[in-house]
């Protein structure tokens, strides 16, 4: 009877959590969430949703604090990385000490992102060679990764970032007269910055553990597609804590990525849809990347469903059906004002040419898109995909995925294998070939992305009437309906596979990469940015480096009755999983290290539950000290840390929460002690969830810079010379793409 009483009172003490649902991690005794910022202030603590609701305030950093340290078991949310960038043809070297808060000269507390020039030599492993083995590298460019991987991750919710994009904004930049006039792009822009979001069952840059797993969000046991999928659906029994016969996988959101006269925000999942499904590749000897210049002269290459004659001949629709898309405030063009009635009807009657044309198609470039009042409001003159007043406007990405495949696979969809010598795989790497997705719009970005900072949005709501929508300071850019992914177009034989709308785990992402693969790419690419040094406008950009990504504060709200903040879910659990691959996941500049406490704090209230029972404590430098991490951790003493989803082979991990509410009673007293002992400021433990990974295992973890997965020609975007946009009114504003591998 004591027991259950000391768990009501922890559960409902004052200042505490109303609901055990909203476990493991619970609010503080002052009232603070358990992953808020202290220096968030109160009239954040509420939001109101796209669709009017009000959500709650479940995470924030202002960045207000100087001198931040995000090296792996320090920060209780973040985690720097120190490798080099192994994938899409990557320039970058990410190193810890790229990563830093400041404070501005006009006092704004900011996250950076550095990015610099330097010479770096290093040996990595390369297991794409023939014979696999190591290799020596070169990259010319410092810069940062920052990941809340197994730490901070969210299903569901409302994400604010207030961010500038880092670029060359001296007065030698034709753009820079004007924050409101739309961004030319060119060598002024030179990196690839992002902030997105991806699955914590595959870790950014650990190859390892995103092979077979990105992007996968499928929940059905479909025999040609088993072996694609490392967790599918038709298996009964995964082990490490999963649950029976549901499909996993490490889907991604790109809430942004820099291309300099355009962003991209994107969706990535798998399986992707056939290519009955996909335009038309082109054929003839026309160069694939035409589609981004919208030029080609295959019948159909250039958008889906464009010309009509394509729809009737297949029998069906193809991609994605009733995306929205909504202009973006900017300096106005008069060419590209619409009517709405013009192309409604220009669609109604088909459309005849084989590439859109502003005349005849939306402004989105999208035929199959939503075309209905902007977020129902009839009598605003607004409608999905038709650009009224001539702002800028996103539009339909070229790039629409990719078709991924093992090094040693001889599926006629894929290049060459890299090894033809008749030794074989050796069960080194899982085969796999499949096609994955990447539903994608670009739309032209104002100076002042650069200049000053943006508030950019991403709502992301679960189900089948959930979404993925990107916002600019409240007004809609692009919306992905459930429905899109759900039910899309299918032939008689209904081929193509019904995606689950993403409700995996998702952590959070900021870097700064540099790539040949990309929009934008510094001069001199993959040599020293100056070359011979002759050059007196290439001299002017290098000379301007460092170049940083700035994040004033990041904000999460969520439905907490239908949305949840955990990396480990019972829905979707994880942590077993992952210490059952540590290999996979980390390395030793790298390790998988739990934080507990180390919150900034202004008093104890803000570092245990409420109630009777003392979880931890303020330091003498404001920050939280758990009294016994081992039970009650997390950020502010208040994560259940007893609780973990699914049970290994020989049962159950860890303690119920009466157990270990019986625990933290035992632990107070002594933990006192220790605390006594040690003094206040000092953090009592870090605990690691297992040994380091054996440099026997190095092989499986690293992959080399110059190397990717192997693919099909369409893997990669190409380069500035191959994407070069045509000059005709027509072309699209997209020879950026999104992110291809993580």
């Amino acid at each position: 009877m004591k027991v259950l009483v000391l768990a009501f009172v922890v559960l409902t003490g004052n200042g505490g959590v109303s609901s055990a649902a909203k476990g493991p991690h619970y609010d503080a005794s002052s009232g603070i969430p358990a992953w808020v910022d202290i220096d968030t202030p109160k009239k954040f603590y509420k939001a109101t949703s796209s669709r009017g609701e009000s959500w709650d305030l479940v995470m924030s950093d202002e960045f207000n604090r100087p001198g931040r340290n995000f090296t792996a078991g320090v920060d209780p949310m973040w985690t720097a990385i120190e490798m080099a960038d192994g994938v899409n043809a990557a320039l970058e070297y990410y190193s810890v000490n790229m990563t830093e808060t400041v404070t501005e000269a006009d006092g704004r507390g900011v996250f950076r992102i550095i990015t610099k020039l330097d010479d770096i030599s290093f040996r990595v492993y390369n297991q794409y060679k023939n014979p696999p083995g190591f290799q020596q590298s070169r990259m010319y460019y410092r810069s940062g990764m920052l990941q809340s991987w197994n730490k901070f991750c969210m299903q569901g919710g409302l994400i604010e970032v207030s961010c500038q994009q880092p670029g060359v904004t001296g007065a030698n930049n034709p753009d820079a007269n004007n924050p409101q006039a739309r961004v030319t792009g060119g060598i002024y822009y030179p990196t690839w910055p992002g902030v997105w979001l991806l699955g914590n069952l595959g870790r950014a840059l650990f190859m390892a553990s995103t092979s077979r797993m990105w992007p996968w969000s499928y929940n059905v046991c479909d025999a040609n597609l088993e072996k694609d999928q490392r967790i599918s659906a038709c298996d009964g029994n995964p082990g490490f804590g999963l649950n029976p016969h549901q499909g996993r996988g490490a889907p991604e959101i790109d809430i942004l990525e820099g291309g300099g006269a355009a962003i991209s925000s994107s969706v990535q999942i798998a399986p992707g849809m056939p290519d009955e499904y996909r335009p038309v590749f082109p054929i003839n000897g026309e160069s694939p990347y035409c589609i981004y210049s919208n030029e080609c002269k295959t019948i159909g290459a250039n958008t889906p469903d464009v010309p009509s004659s394509i729809t009737a001949t297949r029998g069906h629709r193809s991609w994605y059906q009733g995306l929205r898309y909504a202009a973006h405030v900017c300096a106005a063009k008069a060419d590209q004002i619409q009517v709405a009635s013009q192309i409604n009807a220009s669609l109604e009657l088909g459309i005849v040419d084989n590439s859109c044309k502003l005349s005849t198609c939306p402004a989105s470039f999208d035929v199959n898109g939503d075309r209905g009042p902007v977020d129902g409001k009839a009598g605003s003159g607004l409608y999905w995909g038709v650009n009224k007043d001539g702002q800028c406007f996103p539009v339909m990405n070229g790039y629409n995925g990719a078709y991924l495949c093992d090094p040693y696979t001889t599926n006629s969809k894929c290049t060459a294998p890299l090894h033809s010598d008749g030794n074989g795989n050796g069960n080194k790497i899982a085969p796999f070939a499949y096609q994955m997705d990447a539903i994608s719009a670009n739309w032209p970005v104002e100076f002042a992305a650069y200049s000053g900072y943006l508030k950019y949005q991403l709502e992301w709501v679960l189900g089948r009437r959930g979404y993925v929508r990107w916002m600019i300071d409240g007004v809609p850019l692009f919306e992905i309906p459930a429905e899109a992914l759900e039910s899309p177009p299918q032939n008689a034989a209904k081929s193509n596979p019904k995606k689950l709308m993403i409700e995996e785990p998702l952590y959070l992402i900021f870097n700064t990469a540099l790539s040949t693969s990309w929009g934008t790419v510094p001069p001199n690419a993959g040599k020293p940015c100056r070359g011979d040094g002759l050059d007196p406008k290439v001299n002017r950009i290098c000379d301007a480096y460092p170049l940083y990504l700035k994040l004033d504060y990041i904000r999460v709200w969520q439905n907490t009755s239908t949305m949840s903040v955990g990396c480990d879910p019972a829905s979707h659990p994880t942590r077993l999983w992952i210490d059952g691959h540590k290999s996979e996941y980390e390395d030793i500049d790298n390790p998988n290290i739990d934080v507990d406490g180390n919150a900034f704090c202004n008093d104890n209230a803000d570092c245990t539950l409420g109630g009777s029972i003392v979880t931890g404590s303020c330091s003498a430098s404001n920050r939280c000290v758990c009294s016994a991490p081992a039970v009650w951790g997390g950020p502010r003493c208040t994560s259940n840390r007893g609780s973990v989803s699914g049970s290994s082979s020989d049962g159950p991990m860890g303690p119920p929460l009466v157990a270990v509410l019986i625990i933290s009673v035992l632990a107070t007293a002594a933990a006192a002690a220790i605390v006594y002992i040690r003094g206040r400021g000092k953090r009592l433990q870090l605990r690691f969830r297992g040994n380091l990974y054996a440099d026997a295992n190095a092989a499986a973890m690293t992959m080399p810079q110059e190397l990717n997965l192997r693919g099909t020609v369409m893997s990669r975007q190409g380069s500035m010379e191959e994407m070069a946009a045509s000059k005709s009114a027509a072309s699209r504003t997209d020879t950026i793409r999104s992110r291809r591998v993580v």
